[in-house]
């Protein structure tokens, strides 16, 4: 698996990264000793920037797909 990051572009590396990053800070945030109501507030801050990243980085893909389904079209007429 490392391989296969090794070998994704920048841009799919920083995502993960930040997804891993923003991840591990939603469980540090879960687990810190803070009032309710403050816990709350960052576990869902810091999730909805994780979703946020992993709904960008699935778009992104998902175009990047697209755009070379295209190009495949376009070559083969």
């Amino acid at each position: 698996m490392i391989e296969q990051l090794k070998g994704a572009d920048r841009q799919t590396r920083v995502q993960y990264g930040l997804m891993v990053i923003f991840g591990i800070l939603t469980l540090i945030a879960g687990l810190a000793p803070l009032e309710p109501l403050v816990r709350v507030a960052a576990v869902g801050t810091t999730f909805g920037f994780t979703a946020g990243l992993w709904v960008s980085h699935l778009i992104g893909v998902l175009q990047r797909a697209a755009e070379n389904n295209l190009d495949v079209a376009a070559a083969s007429d």
